[in-house]
């Protein structure tokens, strides 16, 4: 039985590492959107626009199957012989591709909250827009996008799961070996719900004290 145990705490592992690969991944490419979709040229945001609609539209599980199986083939097709992607990369660039997505119309809002007359100001005493857009926008959107943000990680650490469907050894599927050979799957999905229950509370209540931190600082 301890060796279930174990088990489960290497998933856990994976869960937690596969999550915080993706965050990662979903904060650069959600900040990269919202800067693009702030551009002055209009074919640009609306080609931003279009993507983030065209992602948001269709199911995690089907973009994760796409990168997995789809980009396999495709790089074969590239490079003439067959290159196996891993489960975990897979992953990551699907949940990160689907975070960034949304992130992106965090960020965006956000970066619309700062007001307009501080960018004029910055402007009028020479800072450059990357200056404008790293120590004006960027700091004060922060704060804005924190709540978004952290809703968007409570969800991606759920949506971890479906990695379990391409063969990764995640929490999930730690579970399901240890429920099939145990015979006793109630035991081992209450006990996986609790542990997700715990991280997910944990992650809100982290959240809550940061922000509330970062308000009496402002």
């Amino acid at each position: 039985m301890n060796g279930y145990y174990l088990q489960l705490v290497y998933g856990l592992e994976v869960t937690l590492s596969l999550a915080a690969a993706a965050l990662l991944l979903g904060v650069t490419l959600g900040l990269l959107g919202a800067a693009l979709g702030l551009s002055r040229f209009a074919f640009v945001r609306n080609s931003v626009g279009v993507l983030v609609s065209f992602i948001r539209a269709l199911p995690e599980l089907l973009i994760l199957f796409f990168i997995y199986y789809g980009g396999a083939e495709l790089i074969n097709a590239l490079v003439g012989h067959y290159v196996n992607i891993s489960p975990f990369v897979a992953g990551v660039i699907a949940l990160g591709v689907v975070f960034g997505a949304y992130a992106t119309q965090v960020f965006h809002g956000a970066l619309m909250a700062v007001s307009h007359h501080q960018i004029e100001a910055a402007a009028a005493l020479g800072f450059s827009n990357k200056q404008i857009f790293f120590l004006i926008y960027l700091p004060q959107a922060w704060r804005h996008a924190l709540p978004g943000l952290g809703n968007l990680w409570v969800t991606l650490l759920k949506d971890t799961s479906i990695v379990t469907l391409i063969g990764l050894t995640d929490m999930m599927n730690a579970t399901k070996l240890a429920a099939a050979a145990t015979g006793q799957p109630f035991n081992w999905y209450l006990l996986v719900s609790g542990i997700y229950l715990f991280i997910t509370s944990t992650s809100e209540w982290l959240l809550k004290r940061y922000t509330s931190t970062e308000s009496r600082s402002c």
